[in-house]
């Protein structure tokens, strides 16, 4: 007999657990994880930049405790397999540990909370789409404790109720998503690839000047250092043409109901799609609060291109012949930017100081062959950009329709061995 979705049973995440111990478990205590912990190398260190939205999980920006206080902070160790949830913050993150992770154990931060699964009642990578799931995140949220930074704890996490399918719906679901999730990190990845070649060569040509030609031109004093002769140690204000006045901001509530195909950027992501446009054409977005400086303490960037939306949270930019707007985008992507912010509880890069960046300006020669040489690099990571916006629009409105139950999977004959997670 066919399981409908009206039968399908509801269960806490608890009942959800491997039965083991620690299965189910937070993040340290205070002071029992503190940044003078860190070392250089050893057991990493999960938080929330590595649960990011385009990803399952990332492998980036770790920072590590040895084996020892791992060992120590044994209750609050994951492994390959489990699912980290963010318990402060950004709400609603959720991460998929690969199986095939470079480490065999990890600990969470005291922002973080991790699951075991027990694989005889669930699929860990359906209940990973569960909670990825927007009514999901807006439930999170309703549950969150509003008083300071926004936060939930593991008792309302044990008693979070799931609706559940029977297993083998499950993995049918599971295998459906994932098989888009696999083409966009794969062109999540291909587009790292793109921005790291682009990278070295920036760094190669406008760090350490091995340009084409270098031997011929020799070095000057500037306020940046030494530069090659007939560049310019100039500041962003002056080589970039600024948009912001033409941001606008659109409430979420006024976002239900405009949607459509353009993207709504804020500080540091795409939030929504819209039924409008303001910019058309290729942008450099800079965060100017909240989310305004990496772990690396660079500044939080994005290029955007054709027809989009953006509120006021982030800076928007293009170059000034001759300086092209990738050109920006590398060299902001190269700059400790800590110097820059203001405010402390809410970190702020204001327009003054975003004018004040430092840019070394080459000589028009240089800057064209340049662009020409990475030109190729950008037109293929935005098309690969776009195709990842499409498939990730088509997931979206998918995985409601299948955790739900709306589009019944139950019959479907597709092979749903195991994934790699």
């Amino acid at each position: 007999m066919k399981a409908t979705s009206t039968a399908w049973p509801t269960v806490r995440v608890a009942e959800l657990q491997a039965p083991k111990r620690y299965a189910l478990n937070g993040g340290p205590f205070g002071s029992k994880l503190v940044s003078s912990d860190y070392v250089p190398e050893g057991v990493p260190v999960i938080r929330g930049a590595n649960l990011p939205e385009d990803s399952r999980f990332s492998v980036r920006d770790f920072v590590f405790v040895s084996e020892l206080k791992a060992d120590e902070l044994l209750p609050n160790n994951a492994h390959p397999g489990d699912l980290v949830f963010t318990q402060r913050g950004t709400l609603g993150q959720v991460g998929l540990i690969p199986r095939a992770s470079p480490f065999c154990r990890y600990v969470i931060s005291q922002s973080q909370m991790k699951l075991t699964v027990d694989e005889k009642r669930a699929d860990v990578a359906f209940l990973y789409y569960y909670f990825r799931a927007p009514r999901t995140v807006e439930q999170i949220h309703n549950l969150a404790f509003s008083t300071g930074v926004p936060h939930i704890n593991l008792d309302i996490l044990r008693n979070f109720e799931v609706r559940l399918p029977p297993l083998p719906v499950q993995k049918i679901i599971r295998a459906l998503l994932w098989t888009y999730d696999d083409l966009i990190e794969n062109n999540t990845r291909r587009i790292r690839i793109l921005e790291e070649m682009a990278q070295a060569v920036y760094r190669e040509w406008f760090v350490h000047f091995r340009f084409p030609g270098h031997k011929k031109v020799k070095l000057v004093p500037s306020s940046l250092g030494p530069i090659p002769e007939r560049w310019e140690a100039n500041s962003l204000g002056n080589v970039s043409l600024n948009f912001d006045r033409l941001r606008k901001p659109v409430s979420k509530m006024q976002r239900t109901t405009r949607r459509g195909p353009y993207p709504y950027y804020g500080a540091a992501r795409v939030f929504d799609f819209i039924d409008d446009f303001i910019f058309d054409g290729e942008y450099l977005l800079v965060a100017e609060d909240g989310s305004v400086i990496t772990a690396d303490r660079m500044p939080v960037l994005q290029l955007a291109s054709g027809r989009f939306w953006a509120n006021n949270h982030t800076h928007i930019i293009q170059g000034k012949p001759p300086v092209s707007t990738e050109y920006l985008y590398l060299r902001l992507c190269d700059l400790d930017i800590s110097g820059y912010i203001t405010g402390a509880a809410q970190p702020k890069v204001t327009q003054e100081n975003l004018n004040r960046i430092p840019v070394l300006v080459p000589s028009n020669s240089v800057l064209d062959q340049f662009d020409s040489v990475v030109c190729d690099s950008f037109v293929l990571l935005r098309t690969l950009k776009e195709k990842n916006r499409v498939l990730q629009s088509t997931c979206d409105l998918l995985l409601p329709k299948l955790i739900s139950g709306e589009v019944d999977v139950s019959e479907l004959d597709i092979d749903v061995g195991d994934v790699a997670v």
